[in-house]
């Protein structure tokens, strides 16, 4: 259950939501019907984490080291400036580029390879578009994105002008084969619990993807419970006559968790929802393994 600091964390994230795009919000997901006509808000997700002697005091069973070897970070982060500097805090931890409010950024094929698309500082849901850095050679990132299959990097210039540089310590991992998730700040354990996973038919896709958007799922009927975190993936495997998006998220929802028979989302309770969406920011990696 979340902490008294979570929900008010929850309830400040609530006070500043704000209209989300007009596109309708369909993931891969979601384990009912219904129009999506609702128009979505969003929930402004923190950009920068907070110290870890900041954060919500995490139950015993959160304070073990994770049973998951923690990955280590593609990029090092002393390597890259970043505002704020790189604090003390020992384990992995992740680069994050910021989009400036106000400014666009070309997404390339390759390091100053073709332009493909022209992005703003909003994601199509409305939120910051923030990009976990998962690859850097000379000045350009390699970033995860939705514009793209699974798998693929965009690449964007290192140009400060247009891109704060962040860090976060906090990271996910989805065990299919357990049907649990887990959420990580740096060596901790913070978080763990069991989530319904894709079925047979329609598998969670495997793979790295982030933390694209955070969403209130109460506009759009029971089906994604409290609140969506949408990823940059897709899925590839959808049923026969799905007329919804290929977006994979995380979500809550009103019925049962832990078994196998959902269109390729994660799908958790929304306590372990609330919890997990008051903590994690925007761009934050999540990998998907069995």
């Amino acid at each position: 259950m979340p902490s008294a600091k979570d929900m008010k964390l929850l309830a400040l994230i609530a006070t500043l939501a704000v209209a989300g795009a007009s596109a309708y919000l369909l993931f891969a997901g979601g384990g009912g019907g219904g129009n999506g006509r609702a128009v979505p808000i969003v929930w402004t997700l923190p950009t920068v984490t907070a110290p870890a002697a900041d954060l919500p005091s995490p139950e015993s069973q959160s304070t073990r080291k994770s049973h998951v070897g923690a990955p280590r970070s593609n990029v090092p982060v002393p390597q890259l400036r970043l505002d704020p500097p790189p604090d003390n805090v020992k384990g992995p931890s992740f680069p994050i580029a910021t989009l400036v409010a106000g400014h666009r950024i070309a997404l390339h094929t390759s390091p100053a390879g073709t332009v493909f698309k022209q992005v703003g500082d909003r994601t199509e849901f409305g939120s910051t578009r923030a990009y976990w850095i998962e690859r850097v050679k000379g000045g350009w990132f390699g970033v995860p994105t939705p514009d793209l299959s699974n798998g693929r990097l965009a690449w964007i210039r290192d140009d400060r002008s247009d891109l704060t540089i962040s860090q976060t310590h906090f990271w996910i991992t989805a065990d299919l084969s357990a049907h649990r998730l887990q959420l990580h700040y740096a060596n901790q354990l913070r978080e763990h619990f069991p989530v319904t996973v894709g079925s047979k038919t329609s598998p969670t896709p495997l793979g790295s993807y982030a933390v694209t958007d955070g969403v209130n799922g109460g506009g759009l009927g029971p089906w994604y419970g409290c609140c969506i975190l949408a990823l940059s993936g897709h899925q590839n495997s959808l049923p026969p006559g799905w007329i919804g998006g290929d977006r994979i998220a995380i979500h809550g929802t009103p019925g049962s968790v832990g078994g196998a028979d959902s269109h390729g989302c994660l799908r958790a309770s929304d306590p372990d929802m609330i919890s997990l969406f008051a903590r994690v920011p925007l761009g934050t990696p999540v990998f998907i393994h069995t």
